[in-house]
């Protein structure tokens, strides 16, 4: 068995997930392509690494997250600026 791996590009990585299998929610640090076979034979399989709030990572297959209900509210919101004062109440 040999001990090989690739990082795969995503498009949510950095960004607040779901994984859809626990209902854990964190921050998806990488997606890797690795042989995750305990045999002879490989399997490959894309592997979600997320970061939960306690700090630790955990994985789980990347066709199981999804992004995080509240980053999606979140993105939803206008952009302010914080801590503009406004002008008017000086």
């Amino acid at each position: 068995m040999t001990e090989r791996y690739e990082y795969v590009p995503h498009r949510l990585l950095r960004r607040r997930v779901r994984d859809i299998a626990s209902g854990t929610e964190g921050e998806l640090m990488a997606v890797i392509n690795e042989n995750v076979s305990d045999t002879a034979t490989e399997h490959w399989m894309e592997l979600a690494y997320i970061r939960g709030a306690s700090g630790r990572e955990f994985t789980t297959a990347a066709t199981n997250i999804e992004p995080s209900q509240l980053s999606e509210r979140a993105s939803d919101q206008p952009q302010t600026t914080v801590g503009r004062r406004n002008e008017r109440s000086t």
